[in-house]
């Protein structure tokens, strides 16, 4: 018997953006924050989002940290004016949320080198209440666009702004599993045990602990599936333990690369809001923006692997 995605909430209502974001005129994007994330998923917009970005107003409580970065991407592109860049600006909190999509970075919990366990879910309690800041700016401003969630835990933050700003659910995205489809494909280039992940493989649910990757889902093997998946759970700890922060994957694959395909209403790895009310939670999918509504992959899914996505999404519905 198969299941669908769609089976989790049923009665969910379609989930329209009060404008459509995709389309070919260029975007403006506004990011917050300009730490290790922001910084290089700022990195990430420049070299590839000339097509797609016009500008980049960025926002950091630091001053001097906006007019580093300022200066530092005004200097980056490439010679004899054979292609372009888009412009990044520094620009004042009032003027967040004047842009196409606000793009969340900041945190005030980062976990230090040697910390351990799933160190997402420990922020949440501090990142919370500055979320909850610019979801109350966002319902002043009466915000149109998009808000992405990019900081740690991806999944509750979006819920905490949610329910704070009062915006439409198709509003509100966050982009931490595009990083763990990218670690899967590692380990299954590496492992030929893994090698169907690289054709049929998918990933759902949360940036970190209640993570499904499934090796495929034409020949789903769920043993299989759940050694691959606590390799890419844990891949973020094997950084940690030769001394570094694992920020640059999720910058450039959860970050800047899915950021970009959503502007241009392209098929991604990124969370969207499953519930009706309050009620619901941001579960990580293959998704995309279609004519100003979000279009999710439903495709029909072995009951074990169903199973291990349901787990996930109730698990998400009762963090508060």
């Amino acid at each position: 018997m198969s299941r669908y995605i769609t089976e989790l909430c049923p009665g969910m209502e379609p989930l329209i953006l009060p404008r459509d974001i995709t389309g070919e005129k260029k975007k403006n994007v506004n990011l917050v924050a300009l730490g290790d994330v922001g910084a290089t998923l700022l990195t990430g917009l420049c070299l590839l989002g000339a097509d797609v970005i016009d500008n980049i107003g960025i926002f950091d409580m630091n001053k001097d940290v906006i007019r580093r970065y300022e200066m530092e991407m005004g200097q980056v592109g490439w010679p004899f004016g054979s292609r372009t860049v888009p412009a990044v600006n520094g620009i004042e909190e009032a003027d967040l949320f004047d842009c196409d999509m606000l793009v969340f970075c900041a945190s005030k919990a980062v976990p230090p080198i040697g910390a351990s366990g799933d160190v997402r879910m420990a922020q949440f309690q501090a990142n919370r209440e500055i979320i909850a800041h610019y979801g109350r700016l966002a319902k002043a401003a009466n915000f149109k666009g998009v808000f992405s969630v990019v900081s740690d835990p991806v999944d509750p933050l979006c819920k905490e702004f949610l329910l704070t700003s009062g915006l439409s659910p198709a509003q509100v995205r966050g982009y931490g599993l595009g990083v763990m489809n990218k670690r899967a494909e590692y380990f299954a280039r590496k492992d030929p045990d893994f090698s169907s992940y690289l054709s049929e493989g998918r990933a759902y649910g949360p940036h970190g602990q209640d993570l499904v990757i499934a090796n495929s889902v034409v020949n789903y093997d769920d043993s299989l599936s759940r050694r691959l998946t606590d390799l890419t759970i844990n891949a973020n700890l094997e950084v940690r333990e030769l001394g570094f922060k694992p920020y640059i994957a999720p910058a450039i694959s959860s970050g800047a690369i899915p950021l970009l395909l959503t502007l241009t209403g392209d098929w991604n790895y990124s969370s969207v809001y499953l519930g009706k009310g309050p009620e619901g939670a941001f579960l990580g999918i293959k998704n995309r923006i279609k004519k100003g509504a979000v279009e999710i992959e439903n495709l029909p899914l072995p009951e074990k692997l169903y199973g291990r996505i349901l787990k996930a999404y109730r698990n998400l519905c009762l963090i508060n």
